[in-house]
């Protein structure tokens, strides 16, 4: 399946995004779209025959609990109205807590990473194969960016990445931008992870723009592309030709003409990093052979995990096809007796087809729910973690949750005036978000009503307005909206 060069879809850009030229196809996030109708630009975009792909930023495949049957119900409904070759979605969880873990829901409202670890992955390759079944047409996964790392991994990202696709015939979704991410944020080598991945797996790819804060690479996707994340894109083309490759933009939208020079920037890094002509037609490089899914089990020594080195680095800039050396085979799984509640015990070995094993799903769902709980609601770090990475990304949490908010409720802002982001993260350090930013914006301005806020007492009056008109078991009828819309503008201003 071709795609070709395509752009990420926001209504911010619609227009912008029509009138771009060489645009063979668009991306489009699944949860900002109706179910039964399409945004008019989608609709002349299909009508000119751009395709257009549904991106799901909410269904959490990474987490404990199996899919949410709503959410896939959904995600099938706007594959269909799209008529999509494809639909995609992330290896994260997003969401943690509730019945598994006998606690709160707690919603992280951003893809945190999965622990890769055989336990993870028994449970999202189940996850998968559910979602699998749920949809119209092929499913691809997205590697995420991560500040924070889990304690104790068994496997490297390209070899998760490898033994999902082994196990369930997923497709893959990667995004180089995030390989440099986690390259500057824990040391990830992006060369080894594609060394390690089965390139041949790659739906299409996604390239972002992000920056540097204080040693930390934040993946903004509202800044420029940056020639890290170029050469990224680069190293991936030396080994492979991605069937489509798309640029992201969530924020801070530029003019069309430098979308348009960020695009000829990708075409370029393309044609620059594909390898010399040869016989038959390029579309996977040779790469060294990953062991069965027998390698889970093998009593063979991994090899060692060493750095490229510059010697290695400079090899391979001089030549793309040059040998990239052994990839190292993942840590052998363990055969422990049993958990004490009878079920398989912590890397025990399963059958991958079959049901995993409920003591499996406690464990990552426990896992989950205190680093969840550590970041949202600031309960003690669980054992392993580098505390002050949690802080960062805990810190990160609440700035876009403030920033989410603020678009879904534009008027907050325009009520509290200056005074919203403190209010709002003062907030959040204290109440984690259950529900979906819609309903966080309600619980926040409940909070600050029943705290006396705001001081001024016309913004007071409009905040009251404006949480009784969205509050309500039912919207209110039209006449009930406009009595308050004038009693509104005759008491607040």
């Amino acid at each position: 399946m071709e795609l070709g060069i395509g752009i990420g879809w926001r209504p911010e850009i619609a227009a912008e995004v029509e009138s771009l030229g060489g645009i063979d196809w668009v991306e489009a996030v699944a949860e900002n779209l109706c179910a039964d109708h399409l945004p008019d630009s989608l609709v002349r975009l299909r009508e000119r025959g751009v395709t257009v792909v549904p991106h799901g930023v909410a269904l959490g495949l990474g987490g404990a609990d199996r899919p949410d049957p709503d959410r896939l119900a959904g995600l099938a409904a706007r594959a269909g109205l799209l008529g999509a070759p494809l639909v995609t979605e992330h290896i994260a969880f997003v969401r943690a807590g509730g019945p598994l873990t006998a606690s709160p829901r707690l919603e992280a409202g951003h893809l945190l990473p999965v622990p890769r670890t055989w336990d993870a992955l028994d449970v999202l390759c189940e996850n998968v194969r559910i979602a699998q079944d749920s949809l119209p047409v092929p499913l691809a996964l997205e590697n995420i960016a991560a500040l924070i790392t889990w304690p104790d991994e068994e496997l490297t990202e390209g070899q998760f990445l490898a033994e999902l696709v082994e196990r369930t015939g997923v497709r893959l979704l990667i995004d180089v931008a995030n390989l440099h991410t986690n390259h500057v944020n824990l040391g990830q080598d992006p060369a080894k992870a594609l060394d390690e991945l089965p390139v041949e797996a790659i739906a299409y790819v996604h390239v972002a723009g992000g920056v540097e804060k204080n040693g930390v690479w934040h993946d903004t996707h509202a800044h420029p592309l940056s020639e890290p994340v170029l050469e990224v894109l680069a190293e991936l083309r030396s080994r492979v030709d991605p069937p489509g490759v798309l640029l992201e933009r969530d924020d801070a939208f530029p003019p069309g003409a430098e979308l348009a020079g960020e695009l000829d920037a990708i075409r370029a890094t393309l044609r620059k990093a594909a390898p010399s002509a040869g016989p038959g037609p390029d579309r996977a490089a040779p790469r060294n052979a990953v062991p069965s899914a027998d390698r889970r089990n093998a009593l063979e020594q991994a090899a060692p995990s060493t750095g490229q080195g510059p010697d290695r680095a400079a090899a391979r800039k001089a030549d793309p096809s040059a040998d990239r050396g052994p990839v190292a085979s993942p840590a052998p799984r363990p055969d422990p007796a049993p958990a004490s509640d009878g079920s398989a015990g912590a890397g025990a070995r399963t059958d991958t087809s079959a049901p995993v094993p409920a003591g499996t799903r406690d464990r990552t769902a426990v896992a989950q729910t205190a680093l969840l709980s550590a970041l949202v609601a600031g309960t003690p770090a669980p054992e392993g973690f580098d505390h002050r990475r949690l802080r960062v990304q805990s810190r990160a949490l609440a700035a876009k949750r403030a920033d989410v908010v603020a678009k879904v409720a534009p008027e907050l802002p325009e009520i509290l005036g200056d005074g919203y982001r403190a209010a709002f993260l003062a907030y959040a350090g204290s109440r984690p978000m259950s529900g979906g930013y819609r309903r966080d914006a309600l619980d926040f301005a409940e909070h600050v009503l029943i705290a006396g806020g705001p001081a001024d007492p016309a913004a007071r009056r409009r905040l009251t307005y404006w949480w009784q008109d969205r509050s309500g078991a039912r919207p209110p009828r039209r006449t009930t909206r406009l009595v308050r819309a004038a009693r509104a503008a005759l008491v607040g201003k």
